[in-house]
């Protein structure tokens, strides 16, 4: 009646648990919760078989599988949740002592408790890491102790784990002395957990003893592992001596770096009873054992050898089959399109002859029917008209032969006839600006002390001034008056003397633009063709100038366009050449004496000019 009581909590915990919406801090505060309201309900009952009745309903309802769900979540989603990771544990931990599965037994011990013992490895190893969380872990190893009390045969698991020997291997000295307690712990409390354990697992406790005296220097750990060690020989003093033996040089550490520690009394007592077999053995024995561990380091490196090989045996297998099938498929696409060409050829060189010999069949029925004097002229005009076809053909390709050379060299002549122009026309423009600069009269610079006034000239001038001012006497002139003139005056002069400056600055200017453009033309005129031309030369054409280079790809985009336009487009159409305007030949004529320069006439009249002028 009373467990009846508890089976509706069970059900509804695990309707709860089975809700997806649930985070896992809920998760974790309803396991907790429940489990304790669970156990504590079923702990107060006098019968014991109750508690045992409720463990068991825990697990077959699959709450215990929550937990180990729960537990086993990734170290980065239980950050915040450590108490209650660790509350869950002791919980779990509990639950899986005096648990009767029935006809699920071997599933409980095959495969659920080691997922449990695993799940609370694993949540110790990630408490190690957490400094402030040294009580939490304490806790979890106290959970991991109570199920071994229960199920010896998981020690053997616990001391292969992969998370216990992290575990082992810190370097905290609380780790390693709870790790040393807890089997202290089981040891003495149940006489019958070292019988239940194989040579194995005694060894490995043994292994994790001596390995605390040989690397930890504190005192309360190395205590700690001498007591287990003399712990392991009274209870198992036949197991353990002759594994003790096994340690050389464990009685001179323990003599050299343990001795004065506060426990001489343990070290003398260990160092004794290693000593007290150590006569015992024969030579024959010593190299029984030596050679035994040879073997074992060779068997060891020969499987490690012959797994790699196989390793690599298999990865260079499956390498060489893909490229194998890669290589047939490879070729069976070759053959099969091959043959499929061929088949195709032999279809339309099949219709074509059925197509001839269908039309030649024809023919013979209808020469048939004509007359017998009817059927030479017939065939005397078929052949004729068959002679006409073949010599269209023939004449078609022959015009478009010659159409096409014909009008390649006349592109080309054009294209000669083009630059010859506007090379004649840039140098009768450079000849012109020549002639007008030689023309023109220089212009004098406006400061005193110019070309031309010589010092008879300034005796003059200042003979003029003095007569002036004698005629002119200046005292009705206020000398306020004077310095304003004289102000005026000088104001004068200064923006004379800066028009002067701004005017040369202009002429430097334009001198210096045109040596770049000559120099712009010379190398136009020695550069390479475009055949060989690279792509450093080709920079060094390039203008800084926005503007100019802007008209430059302008022009460019027009003779591309102008390339692509259809041959009939092209007809009686010039490549560009730059007229001049009507109203300026009169005056061209008169500076180059009957020079004409200007479109195809301008072509025309260039060689008229005597080749001095240019």
């Amino acid at each position: 009646m009373e467990s009846q009581v508890e089976e509706p909590m069970v059900l509804e915990l695990k309707r709860q648990l089975d809700d997806e919406d649930l985070d896992l801090e809920q998760r974790f505060n309803l396991l907790n919760s429940g489990l304790n309201r669970v156990l504590n309900t079923a702990a107060v009952q006098t019968d014991s078989s109750v508690l045992t009745h409720v463990k068991s309903q825990l697990y077959l309802s699959g709450v215990l599988s929550h937990c180990i769900l729960v537990l086993s979540q990734d170290p980065r989603k239980l950050r915040g949740n450590w108490s209650g990771a660790a509350t869950l544990a002791q919980l779990t931990s509990s639950c899986c002592v005096g648990v009767e599965p029935d006809r699920r037994s071997e599933a409980f011990h095959r495969l659920f408790l080691p997922s449990v013992m695993d799940a609370l490895l694993s949540l110790a190893s990630q408490l190690m890491k957490q400094k402030e969380c040294v009580p939490l872990f304490r806790k979890v190893m106290d959970s991991v102790g109570w199920l071994l009390r229960s199920h010896t045969w998981l020690t053997a698991q616990v001391l292969s784990s992969a998370h216990y020997e992290r575990i082992q291997m810190c370097d905290d000295v609380a780790v390693s002395l709870l790790c040393v307690q807890l089997w202290i712990q089981i040891c003495s409390a149940s006489r019958d957990f070292l019988p239940g354990l194989s040579d194995n697992s005694v060894m490995l406790l043994l292994n994790e003893a001596v390995g605390q005296l040989a690397v930890c220097p504190d005192a309360s750990v190395g205590g700690a592992s001498i007591r287990l060690i003399l712990l392991l020989a009274n209870q198992q003093e036949q197991r353990v001596q002759p594994l003790l033996l096994g340690f050389k040089g464990l009685d001179s550490l323990l003599d050299k770096d343990w001795r004065g520690r506060g426990f001489d009394k343990d070290v003398n007592q260990l160092i004794a009873l290693i000593q007290s077999d150590g006569g015992r053995r024969s030579q024959s024995q010593v190299d029984t054992e030596r050679v035994r561990a040879a073997c074992v380091i060779q068997a060891a490196w020969r499987s490690y050898q012959t797994r790699r090989r196989v390793k690599s045996l298999h990865r260079v297998m499956s390498t060489l089959q893909k490229r194998y099938r890669a290589l047939k498929r490879h070729q069976q696409q070759q053959r099969e399109a091959q043959q499929w060409e061929e088949e195709l050829k032999y279809q339309v060189c099949l219709r074509r002859q059925q197509a001839r010999r269908r039309f030649h069949q024809k023919q013979r029925e209808l020469l048939q029917l004509l007359p017998a004097e009817q059927v030479q002229p017939y065939l005397q005009e078929c052949e004729r008209r068959a002679a006409i076809v073949i010599q269209s053909f023939w004449r078609g390709f022959r015009e478009r032969r010659s159409y096409n050379d014909t009008h390649r060299h006349t592109l080309k002549l054009m294209q000669t006839r083009t630059q010859a122009a506007k090379t004649l026309q840039r140098a009768v423009r450079q000849f012109l600006q020549k002639r007008r600069a030689a023309k023109a009269p220089p212009i004098p610079p406006f400061w005193i002390g110019q070309k031309g006034l010589t010092d008879s000239r300034r005796v003059e001038l200042r003979r003029q001034v003095e007569e002036y001012t004698s005629l002119h006497p200046s005292s009705r002139v206020s000398s306020q008056e004077c310095e304003r003139l004289h102000e005026e005056v000088q104001l004068l002069i200064r923006s004379e003397l800066q028009r002067g400056e701004q005017q040369r600055r202009e002429e430097e200017r334009m001198e210096a633009l045109l040596a770049h453009t000559h120099t712009q033309l010379e190398l136009l005129r020695d550069a390479p063709p475009l055949s060989v031309i690279t792509a450093t030369a080709a920079e060094s054409f390039l203008s800084p100038s926005g503007p100019i280079a802007t008209r430059a790809r302008d022009a460019h985009n027009a003779i591309l366009q102008a390339s692509r336009l259809p041959w009939w487009r092209t007809l009686g159409e010039t490549a560009g050449v730059d007229e001049i305007n009507p109203a300026n030949l009169q005056e061209l004529e008169a500076e180059l004496g009957g020079l004409f320069v200007g479109g195809s006439t301008g072509v025309a009249k260039v060689s008229e000019v005597d080749g001095r002028h240019l």
